[in-house]
């Protein structure tokens, strides 16, 4: 053989080699992706500013990563609160832009535990708190956002106890001083915040508690501790509330705002205190409502500092959201909590409980002022049945909204350009007609008054000159008349 016809044979065993290698080289490769694949967990996300829908539940992929001073926890409960509907609209400032995931506080199960972490182990039944990122099966936080679930305490009850009581706890004791035979107003009595609150001022000897909400809740208010039921919707409660206090109130929580605060400062007594921690008045259907903001903002309370001292009264605001970085005041209170917890004085109240996949219709039933208690997330998964029978209502649902659809909106068939000066010339035209026909009222009134001053002898002389308006001289009865007459009668 010559080395020009070797050559070539070289080249196709290099080639055979390099296809009989390559097959045994791509099987290394595969348990690497499998492994980051497998581990997948679902999540809440925010989408887009706007209805109930856009907040969807997806699938993420990756194992996260774990930091120095954070945990790892299997999420079973969330807790759902009033921020994560005004967030869901844009309306909560300490949330990032979508997409994201919201959820402040939830409740699991230690899974891992990251380095220089010594008060956590794997397998602790852990709440946990954070401004946002919680609805979801897999959570990483630090461990100082982490607290430990008595015995006794369920998840529910766990993902219903962090930012509840935090913020009741906070502003009865630490900004309101409560003290005995002291009258507390509770605006949103049969929400989360509301029942914490009513707990709690149970614990102090001698407290009155006026606390608003619809009628059908106020059996449940009673039996919550709620000295005075107050139906807001067909009651003015300032008036309910002077005619058992004349003075007023102690202490006023104010999660409304707009007039509202307006109202419970004036309810104040003297040496009273008005805290406000919330604006849940902006929230006024499924989307932003820019009338409700901006009657919110309009009435929005505002004071000069001589008033607050010759009323001797104070107004403090509270925001949970902005306290994230003062662990050990919120650890110091979280302690407190429990040790009432475990004593038997507080617990939390459960309204009802859905899965991830029914987040919407949770969200509705808080924004309609539904709930009694607290409103949980559970990350279990749905029943097959149970999923059918909402898709079965989801279409329903759609088919009526068709329906109504073709019955009300027209076809736009015309841009959106031409159908606006269309609209404009109608106007135009409109405008013209009533134009004329008052003219032409005008000139008929003038027209029969001078019929009748001919009738009694009265005749024209002259018109006057057009440029000051037209005008008419006529003599009679021996003396000169004048008469000026508004401009295009005649």
């Amino acid at each position: 053989m010559s080395g020009e016809d070797a050559a070539p044979a070289q080249q196709q065993n290099a080639v055979d080699q390099k296809q009989e290698t390559k097959p045994a080289e791509e099987p290394k490769s595969e348990p690497a992706k499998t492994e980051a694949e497998a581990f997948t967990y679902r999540a809440l996300v925010l989408t887009g500013y706007g209805g109930y829908d856009k907040v969807k539940l997806q699938v993420k992929k990756g194992k996260p990563a774990l930091k120095a001073g954070e945990v790892q926890v299997r999420v079973k409960t969330c807790g759902l609160n009033f921020a994560d509907l005004m967030a869901r609209q844009g309306l909560y400032d300490r949330m990032p832009s979508p997409p994201v995931t919201p959820g402040m506080e939830c409740a699991g199960v230690v899974e891992a535990v990251g380095e220089e972490v010594t008060d956590r182990k794997v397998g602790d039944r852990v709440m946990v708190l954070n401004r946002f990122g919680l609805w979801q099966e897999v959570v990483v936080s630090l461990a100082d956002h982490t607290f430990l679930i008595p015995d006794g305490m369920s998840f529910e009850e766990a993902a219903a106890f962090p930012v509840n009581y935090i913020t009741a706890y906070m502003m009865l004791f630490d900004f309101g001083h409560l003290r005995p035979n002291q009258n507390v107003l509770i605006h949103a009595a049969a929400g989360g915040v509301g029942t914490a609150a009513t707990q709690l001022c149970k614990t102090v000897n001698d407290v009155t508690v006026f606390g608003t909400a619809s009628a059908p809740k106020h059996e449940a208010l009673t039996e919550a501790g709620v000295t005075h039921p107050i139906d807001y919707r067909s009651k003015d409660y300032v008036e309910e509330v002077r005619k058992i206090s004349p003075k007023g109130c102690d202490i006023v929580l104010d999660p409304l705002g707009g007039s509202d605060t307006h109202k419970g400062y004036n309810l104040l007594k003297p040496m009273g205190k008005l805290i406000t921690y919330g604006a849940s008045n902006m929230l006024a259907g499924q989307k932003k409502n820019l009338i409700a903001v901006a009657k919110n903002w309009y009435h929005q309370f505002s004071i000069h500092t001589l008033s607050l001292i010759q009323g001797n009264k104070s107004v403090c605001g509270y925001h949970l959201g902005y306290l994230d970085g003062e662990t050990e005041l919120i650890t110091q209170t979280m302690n407190t909590l429990l040790d009432l917890y475990k004593q038997g004085k507080v617990k939390p109240r459960i309204d009802s409980t859905w899965h991830l996949e029914q987040v919407g219709d949770a969200m509705r039933k808080m924004q309609e002022r539904n709930n009694v208690g607290k409103i949980i997330l559970t990350t279990e998964p749905m029943p097959e049945e149970e999923k059918k029978e909402e898709t079965k209502k989801e279409d329903k649902k759609r088919t009526r909204r068709k329906k109504t659809r073709r019955r009300t909106t027209r076809r736009r068939t015309m841009p959106r350009k031409r159908r606006k000066r269309k609209m404009r010339k109608r106007r135009r035209k409109r405008r013209r007609r009533r134009r004329r026909r008052k003219r032409r009222k005008r000139r008929r009134k003038r027209r029969r008054s001078l019929r009748k001053r001919r009738n009694e002898g009265l005749w024209v002389v002259e018109f006057l000159s057009w440029e000051r308006g037209r005008g008419l001289v006529w003599c009679g009865g021996g003396r000169v008349h004048f008469l000026e007459v508004m401009y295009g009668i005649f």
